[in-house]
């Protein structure tokens, strides 16, 4: 090798080795071995030489040029490794830093309801059922011996979305959770022990109604079922959820189309002051009946071999009432204040009542 390409070698790695970043590296290595670069001037030059000069030459010329490329492709990994560990380093998030103090959430009080609904009615052998929200005609109002002319079928009174025919009555927000009911029945016989709880839909809006609210109903069909087991199984309820073990239950005789007889539920409770189970006033809390034959044939169970009851209750007004709020607005207003007065611990789960 002679000694001036020695030299041009001993430079052209000096000069990589130096290079501080990747622009600077790409120009030492355009000056070497780009169309004018040092490098390539001689390999052209070749050309010139006799026959065996350039092959020894052409040899010499190879081996540079390859380590040259080797060196420049070792320090591009460097560079390009410098490059990301900088970058890393300037965009670096320190999650060792202590989170920014917020308050911890709570359960809502509809949900904590449902929770305790939910568990005092399992430890009875009752099952949770759902439904979708929007309904047919039939579900929401026809299987449940609802006629046309009932005032729940007005414009005014529910939700109606557009039909997908003109032909076709239009789907409607459900109205209650009854249609679960419906769904129930219509998918598995008998015996059948549920409770469906979810949101409902209906054109109301103050102080006491929400035009979206929340109920919770129940259905037992078995055999020689009869008032008595529906009397005792809301007797026991509403004494657990409310933590009366002596709360007054009256049971008062009315009419509802899908049940017959028909009963309002009343509990004691004190008119002037709010409380529950005293006063000698009655406060009517939800509504129940033994399941209509029509009902029952209208989702093929034999009315002559079984029999059933059914309750529903409005879960915020039970709500309401369990823990004293006034207004059934602010459970809707998302008010972070108003939750963390009335909310729950999400570690504090809902707990039966002592003797269900």
């Amino acid at each position: 090798m002679t000694d001036d390409l020695a030299a041009l070698q001993h430079e052209a790695e000096h000069s990589i080795a130096a290079a501080p970043d990747l622009r600077a590296l790409e120009a030492v290595r355009v000056a070497l071995l780009g169309k004018a670069g040092r490098l390539t001037a001689r390999l052209k030059a070749l050309g010139g030489l006799p026959a065996e000069a350039r092959r020894e030459e052409g040899a010499r010329l190879n081996v540079v040029k390859e380590a040259l490329a080797a060196a420049l492709a070792a320090r591009r990994v460097a560079l390009e490794g410098a490059a990301l560990e900088a970058r890393l380093a300037g965009e670096r998030i320190d999650v060792t830093l202590p989170a920014r103090p917020s308050e911890s959430g709570v359960i809502h009080p509809i949900s904590r309801s449902m929770d305790e609904i939910a568990a005092l009615f399992g430890a009875m052998g009752f099952s949770v059922a759902e439904g979708p929200d929007i309904e047919t005609d039939w579900h929401n109002f026809g299987a449940l011996n609802i006629p046309p002319h009932h005032p729940a079928r007005a414009d005014h009174d529910t939700f109606y979305l557009p039909p997908e025919t003109a032909e076709a009555p239009p789907p409607v927000l459900r109205t209650h959770t009854s249609p679960v009911q419906v769904r129930t029945m219509l998918s598995a016989p008998p015996p059948i022990h549920i409770i469906a709880m979810g949101r409902t839909y209906r054109a109301d809006h103050d102080a006491t109604h929400s035009p979206m609210f929340h109920q919770c109903e129940g259905l037992v069909i078995d055999r020689a079922i009869t008032l008595g087991h529906l009397k005792g199984c809301l007797s026991d309820f509403l004494r657990a959820f409310f933590g009366l073990p002596d709360l007054p239950v009256r049971f008062r005789a009315s009419y509802f189309p899908f049940t017959e007889p028909s009963m309002e539920v009343d509990i004691g409770w004190n008119r002037r002051t709010g409380e529950l189970g005293r006063g000698g006033d009655w406060l009517e809390i939800l509504g129940s009946g033994m399941v209509h034959a029509k009902v029952l044939a209208n989702a093929g169970i034999d009315p002559r071999e079984w029999q059933g009851f059914a309750f529903g209750m409005g879960i915020e007004r039970i709500t309401m009432l369990k823990h004293g709020i006034s207004d059934l607005r602010p459970f809707f207003e998302s008010d972070l204040r108003w939750l963390r007065h009335y909310g729950f611990s999400p570690l504090a789960p809902a707990m039966l009542h002592e003797g269900v």
